[in-house]
């Protein structure tokens, strides 16, 4: 983690030093007073509902070497510092603070950065990539889901100083906040997974989306000269699906005006890094052959389920080919990779039936693949599809929330159990419209009812597949369950 004097940290952030000894060493950054260890900077941010200023008195009690606050400091914290050999310092923008800090860290460290941003499949290529490159590497990578404008730069500071390479995620809610996180981590390598249509309520179009994904490359720099992992002072590298079709949107208008070089993965006969002869066995974890750019093969299997995996794969592949990863490395790390929880991850529930988790997050594309593995795994009972609502589509949402209903009716669920309200309705209504009979097609308002809807049917041979948008919370229909 970082160790900067408290004079440092000023310099670098433009924060006021108002109390306390410039000279003190802060380790390590936090922003949740219950979680500062001894020497830590602890910074305040104001939310809706908390303000993080009124906590700035127990990070000092816990020890904190320095903490930032966003208003002008009251005389009884001023003093309690004082007591406690305690800095305080004033910034204007606790978010801006942070994104400074780390930039200046990351510069430090002088290793590798790796950046993955897309619609979906984020955090999937980013658990491939630092299994890939921690086979040769010494790795840091985005824990959970730390991928905005406060937890990216966290991650950074958190890094070990004999980091080679960083791997961080990068997600976004509006335009220009891909930019902001890449100029502050300045990416020498980076992976687009797909433009979707996460966020298209926010961003209008798909469009849109490729330009606030394609923000990326605006923070692209050579490899750092004093960098262990890869060629110091390459050209900047950037990975795309061959089978997106905004991949050439983003490579002509975006990637080779800033003379960053593009690489295209995925099936197409065309793609340098591509899988082909992709099966799934009895469990859903997929096997495919692995063709590198160099002409390297291998048949790698996944430890995790589903074929969508497989472009995640690929796209982490053909980056990890440029970092010197050979095809016997990647197999041997592919098939001991475990990945973030919650996304299609197989479990049994009480009674005996196999549920597929896929809580962490949905979008309609994700949606659709986690269909694909529930019509794909064989049952010797039914299949059970719960489905909630997806968020941030806008005015979009009613006409995507059907077309997911019509892709459910396609699959030939047994029963369809659609939670939510008024786009609950759309993708009920869809797959009745599409063919589903009445009675295999459910609406339960809310999380509590869905959960109730399963105990009533579930069986010991059934397969259930949950998935939904994370604001309904349908992980605990999961953990109620199993």
């Amino acid at each position: 983690m970082f160790e900067f004097t408290v004079e440092t940290i000023a310099g670098a952030t433009g924060a006021s030093v108002v109390a306390g000894d410039p000279a003190r060493i802060c380790r390590g950054c936090f922003i949740d007073s219950r979680l500062v260890e001894r020497d830590g900077l602890f910074v305040a941010f104001s939310g809706e509902r908390v303000d993080g200023n009124d906590f700035a008195p127990q990070a000092v009690s816990a020890g904190a070497a320095a903490v930032v606050l966003t208003r002008t400091p009251e005389d009884t914290l001023l003093e309690q510092a004082d007591a406690a050999g305690c800095a305080v310092l004033v910034a204007d923008d606790a978010q801006e603070f942070l994104l400074r800090l780390a930039h200046v860290y990351r510069a430090e460290l002088a290793c590798t950065v790796v950046g993955v941003t897309g619609s979906i499949g984020k955090t999937t290529t980013k658990d491939f990539l630092a299994a890939l490159l921690g086979a040769r590497f010494r790795v840091w990578a985005t824990k959970g889901n730390y991928n905005n404008l406060i937890g990216l730069p966290l991650s950074i500071l958190s890094a070990p100083r004999d980091t080679q390479v960083l791997v961080l995620e990068m997600g976004m809610n509006a335009r220009g906040e891909i930019e902001r996180l890449a100029a502050c981590a300045e990416p020498s390598l980076a992976v687009i997974t797909k433009v979707g249509t996460s966020h298209i309520g926010m961003l209008g179009s798909r469009e849109n989306i490729a330009r606030a994904k394609a923000e990326i490359i605006s923070g692209m720099r050579p490899v750092p000269s004093r960098s262990e992992a890869g060629v110091p002072g390459t050209a900047p590298v950037l990975v795309l699906s061959g089978e997106d079709d905004f991949t050439p949107f983003i490579r002509d208008e975006f990637a080779l005006p800033a003379a960053v070089e593009v690489v295209l993965a995925g099936t197409g006969a065309d793609d340098e890094v591509r899988a082909s002869n992709i099966e799934l066995d009895v469990e859903g974890h997929p096997s495919f052959d692995l063709l590198l750019a160099s002409g390297e093969s291998a048949r790698i299997t996944l430890a995790v389920t589903g074929a969508q995996s497989v472009s995640n794969a690929v796209l982490a592949a053909a980056l990890a080919e440029r970092l010197g990863i050979d095809a016997a490395t990647m197999e041997a790390a592919f098939k001991r990779l475990a990945i973030t929880g919650r996304r299609q991850e197989l479990r049994r529930a009480a009674c005996g039936a196999r549920v597929i988790d896929d809580t962490y997050n949905a979008s309609p594309e994700s949606t659709a693949a986690a269909l694909d593995l529930l019509e794909m795994l064989p049952v010797s009972g039914r299949r059970i599809a719960v489905l909630g609502e997806i968020g941030e589509l806008g005015e979009e949402g009613p006409r995507l929330h059907a077309l997911v209903g019509s892709y459910a009716a396609a699959k030939k669920p047994d029963l369809l159990v659609c939670v939510g309200t008024a786009c609950a309705e759309e993708m009920a209504a869809a797959a009745r419209l599409m063919g589903m009979p009445a009675r295999s097609v459910a609406i339960a308002g809310d999380t509590a009812r869905a959960t109730e809807l399963v105990r009533q049917s579930l069986r010991p041979d059934d397969t259930l597949l949950v998935k939904g948008s994370r604001f309904l919370g349908l992980d605990r229909l999961v953990e109620e369950v199993c």
